[in-house]
């Protein structure tokens, strides 16, 4: 096969004007050379036996096929791969989302009818014990203490002077026992219309926030009609929400439970369970409270409404198990559930059986996998069984 050196010099020696070479790659890696020629003007009838051929011909157009080499063929690619090793799950961790909530909590309301004359507080306040929150129109109410007191006043008098008649056998003894009760009747109707007066006004039973407000200024409230919800600043009590399959972990002793705050990124909070709900009114699953306790549940300050992440840890029902990044697990269109163990230099592709998810990226594999051996954590629907590949470091 000639070069293109070669065959421009044949062309420049048949008398032939070069006018083009074109390159064009073909598939499969090969070169080909166009070249363009036409008739000398210098060719005269008689020259050369290919120049005469040519003569009449205005334009002629010569192939040349030659290759540049084909390339030669590529060693089989070896892909790197991102390798685990299969831990034993003894424990399983589970994550839920938790709330803080109130130690302390309770609606306030009178304990009396009547027109609101005041509350002095405002949503989100910070209050003491004591402080006052809320006042009713005391008018009809100081009337009737007055009326009690008046009549009080007026059986104790009466009763000393059946006294002193007594004394001097004036009067009998059951008219005295009599007066006895007049005066009986007449302090505890005074003492109750005084508790009545105290109860035209609401006071924080303890150090609190005002965190809702249910009625307004000169509005005329009932008896036990909520007028304000406080709850306690602090709190070290946890609820999260449990699904009915993970219910029976909560009666096993080996269950601990972990408190992780937004606000406090990295700070662990030992918990125990406080109580539970053993029947639900909804779908949504089983309402779980927990108890903060430790050094670092009284180190930092813990609002009820801050959210949390509840870590439930509890023993693997399934013996032998074993746990892997849910990325290492290939489960293609067809069907069926697979890990790629590595051997040697390749990959094998190995039929599992998952359990449940745990933590927030692992899965358990129940039977196909055996604690100790690698399997390719990342890119796994790239592969193919016996694929060589290179680990990772």
């Amino acid at each position: 096969m000639r070069t293109p050196v070669e065959f421009l010099s044949a062309v420049s020696r048949l008398g032939l004007a070069r006018t083009g070479v074109r390159l064009c790659a073909w598939p499969g890696g090969t070169v080909r050379f166009f070249a363009v020629v036409s008739p000398s003007r210098r060719s005269s009838g008689r020259g050369s036996g290919c120049a005469r051929l040519i003569e009449n011909i205005p334009l002629f157009i010569f192939l040349l096929l030659g290759s540049c080499g084909s390339p030669r063929p590529d060693a089989a690619a070896v892909r790197p791969v991102k390798v685990v090793v299969a831990a034993g799950a003894e424990f399983l961790d589970k994550d839920f989302a938790g709330l803080a909530t109130p130690d302390d909590a309770v609606n306030l309301a009178f304990k009396l009818s009547g027109q609101i004359l005041d509350i002095p507080v405002s949503q989100g306040e910070n209050v003491k014990k004591g402080a006052l929150l809320a006042e009713l129109d005391p008018r009809d109410v100081r009337l009737k203490v007055d009326a009690d007191k008046s009549a009080y006043a007026e059986a104790e008098s009466q009763l000393a002077r059946m006294k002193r008649l007594l004394d001097h056998e004036a009067v009998s003894r059951q008219e005295y026992e009599a007066a006895q009760t007049r005066y009986a009747q007449a302090r505890s109707a005074y003492e109750n219309s005084k508790d009545l007066l105290a109860d035209t006004k609401l006071r924080a039973p303890f150090d609190a926030v005002v965190e809702d407000k249910y009625a307004d200024v000169y509005q005329r409230v009932q008896s036990g009609e909520p007028i304000l919800r406080i709850v306690g600043p602090t709190t070290t009590t946890v609820k999260f929400t449990l699904p009915e399959q993970g219910l029976y972990l909560l009666s096993l002793p080996t269950t601990r439970f972990a408190v992780e705050f937004d606000n406090y990124r990295g700070v662990r909070f030992d918990a125990r369970l406080k109580e539970y709900a053993k029947t639900s009114s909804d779908a949504s699953g089983f309402p779980v409270s927990l108890t903060l306790e430790g050094t670092s549940a009284s180190r930092y300050r813990i609002s009820p409404g801050m959210s949390c992440l509840v870590t439930m840890r509890s023993a693997d029902p399934v013996a032998g198990a074993v746990s892997v990044p849910v990325s290492a697990i290939y489960a293609p269109a067809s069907g069926g559930e697979y890990v790629w163990t590595v051997a040697g230099d390749s990959v094998v592709r190995r039929a599992v059986r998952l359990g449940e998810l745990f933590g927030t990226d692992r899965v358990v594999v129940d039977s196909g996998l055996v604690a100790g051996e690698r399997v390719v954590s990342a890119g796994v629907y790239r592969l193919q069984d016996g694929e060589r590949v290179r680990i990772l470091k």
